[in-house]
């Protein structure tokens, strides 16, 4: 029976409108006051039924709530024959609990359109080539699978063949369409607007990137913020308090009616539903635009950090070195391009791959007698000419000789902190490289909206050499940094910085950086970092895109903000009632009531804002 009443809450909520109605035009419009009275009376029973419900249900788990209060009030005012109140307050419960639930949902719309965005089928190649639609448990890492236009990516996944242009909304919250070509990575969830491409699966199911971000997101809304468990306490014995203060009224006034408004106007529902719609729509935006908030309590210490520390390879700088500075002493330098990436082609070495993807296109020549010094580069003959390409410790060991022109130019390159390559050639220098990470675009820019945000501290810690270090911190305007890093020299720096009472937020991206992520305060990970790294972490940035770190903060700092706007009109509500009804004769349970329940549709509104927040 309980059940079935309360599954009806919402009927039960319009028959009472009418019943209220019918009972106000029964008396003003045809002066019929047993029509009015009984309309009362049914609606206030049937009002208070669903009330009385929840009031016992949470008794049974000890908990005075505030449904027990506006029981309680009904039937004093049923007691005392105030049917036209009872009525009332029962229907503007009903209501507002009504306001609460439909708002609360559309606050996790957004949420909720991503489970729908989630991939069901896939076209799989089968063991005779063909391609045949499964669905998408079918489907296992190693598959090959066709996507054509329009189609969504079933899974994280490696372009094969074909290219195309995809809508990757759904994981960075960017809808400029992404170029994808042979060995670029796609993502579930993600749309193919044109062309067709085929791919080998990386990642499937609940594994995928776009699995990860609603398991996220999820468990995100079903966690407390420490606001929230403040109130959970607060409500604990504010209820209590209300009701003894009500009882107390009454023994020294005997004023029913008084002691009935009180437990009326007490009723603390806008702050119960304020700070939780303010954490589910904060985490709702973040979600939509490609930042993952792991939890309410993420967003309290995030909304407060004044330092924020950077591993450098990956999050500060793209992670791909690329040739930067180029110094050449010969006028055939095709000759000796062509020498250079013959001799690089033979090695794996990023800082080869580098060499190789700058010259581009170029002659190769057969390479022979190929002798990998370790710690100092190659040695190889090409076309019977004896090639070196290395560090200048190996053109010494070659007895090559640099000149005072070289010599300078080695230091300004050391001095831009580049890693240095040189070439020579039957041994004579023929070219210098300078290669280096590259800063990622448009930090410098994102790194001075944090400080605008309030990040006081920003500090780069880097395994790197401190050269390099110092030369990335100056160009971005960072507070500190510091290079020759092991991962627990940076676990260390970050407990020093705790135990000097600062609120640490680390960003990073690798394996190593897996302790400092779960060390600091708060755990920012590049969203194509390792598993361990999003695993340990308190906020993944989607698409490792950096320019999202300002929203973050941003939005966290909005969200903290529009919980405590939200206590404020709560408690400021109930204060300005009670004072109200002890100091004007105006204040009566009806008039409360509906104070309550436009204070309540006040904080969802307040709250939903949050789902239009974008950094200015």
């Amino acid at each position: 029976m309980q059940r079935f009443i309360l599954a009806r809450k919402n009927h039960i909520t319009l028959f009472s409108a009418i019943l209220i109605a019918s009972a106000f035009i029964s008396r003003y419009a045809f002066n019929n006051l047993d029509v009015f009275i009984w309309a009362l009376i049914i609606s206030s029973v049937l009002g208070a039924a669903p009330i009385a419900i929840q009031a016992y249900q949470a008794i049974k788990v000890k908990v005075v709530s505030i449904d027990l209060l506006v029981t309680i009030a009904v039937i004093g005012a049923f007691f005392i024959k105030n049917y036209e109140e009872s009525a009332i307050v029962t229907f503007l419960f009903l209501f507002g609990t009504y306001l609460e639930q439909r708002t609360l949902n559309k606050t996790r719309a957004a949420i909720k359109e991503l489970t729908k965005m989630a991939p069901e089928s896939a076209l799989k190649q089968m063991e005779n080539g063909e391609y045949e639609e499964v669905e998408i448990d079918e489907v296992d890492v190693g598959d090959i699978l066709l996507v054509k236009t329009g189609a969504k990516v079933p899974v994280d996944g490696t372009v094969i063949t074909g290219e195309g242009h995809i809508n990757e909304a759904s994981i960075t919250g960017e809808a400029v369409p992404v170029h994808k070509k042979k060995d670029s990575i796609v993502y579930a969830g993600t749309i193919l607007e044109n062309g067709t491409i085929q791919i080998a699966a990386d990642r499937v199911g609940e594994d995928t990137t776009f699995g990860k971000i609603i398991e996220l997101v999820e468990e995100a809304q079903d966690s407390k913020s420490e606001a929230e468990r403040f109130i959970d306490r607060f409500s604990k014995y504010y209820t209590p308090a209300v009701l003894l203060l009500s009882i107390i009224v009454w023994l020294f006034s005997r004023d029913m009616e008084l002691a009935i408004t009180i437990l009326v106007l007490g009723c603390p529902g806008a702050l119960v539903i304020g700070v939780p719609v303010s954490n589910v729509a904060g985490i709702g935006n973040g979600a939509r635009h490609g930042v993952l908030l792991k939890g309410s309590e993420v967003i309290n210490d995030f909304s407060r950090l004044d330092t924020m520390v950077f591993d450098k390879t990956g999050t500060l700088t793209i992670g791909n070195p690329k040739v930067a500075d180029i110094a050449t002493y010969t006028d055939n330098l095709d000759e000796i391009f062509g020498y250079l990436a013959s001799v690089e082609n033979e090695s794996d070495h990023p800082l080869a791959k580098a060499i190789v993807e700058y010259i581009g296109d170029t002659k190769l020549s057969a390479v022979e007698n190929t002798d990998v010094v370790k710690g100092g580069g190659i040695i190889a003959y090409v076309n019977e000419h004896r090639v070196a390409v290395g560090n200048v410790a190996l053109m010494e060991q070659e007895k090559v000789e640099l000149n005072e022109k070289v010599r300078t130019d080695i230091a300004r390159f050391e001095e831009n902190g580049n890693s240095l390559v040189l070439t020579a050639v039957d041994g004579e220098v023929k070219a210098l490289m300078g290669i280096r990470d590259q800063i990622r675009p448009g930090v410098m820019e994102d790194l001075k909206m944090l400080r605008k945000l309030g990040v006081k501290n920003l500090v780069v810690l880097s395994g790197d050499n401190q050269g390099t270090v110092d030369l990335v911190a100056r160009e971005l305007g960072l507070t500190k940094a510091h290079g020759h890093m092991l991962p627990e020299d940076k676990s260390a720096y970050i407990e020093a910085l705790q135990s000097k009472g600062q609120i640490v937020a680390f960003v990073g991206d690798g394996v190593n950086d897996s302790p400092s992520l779960a060390l600091a305060q708060i755990g920012i990970a590049m969203g194509n970092g390792t598993d361990v790294a999003i695993e340990t972490s308190d906020v993944v940035l989607m698409n490792s895109d950096f320019s999202r770190l300002p929203h973050a903060l941003g939005l966290t700092k909005a969200t903290a903000n529009n919980m405590r706007q939200n206590i404020f009109i709560a408690v400021g509500v109930v204060f300005v009632l009670l004072a109200s009804l002890f100091m004007s004769e105006w204040m009566n349970m009806s008039i409360g009531m509906l104070v309550h329940e436009v204070s309540i549709l006040v904080v969802i509104l307040n709250g939903m804002r949050l789902l239009r927040y974008r950094l200015r």
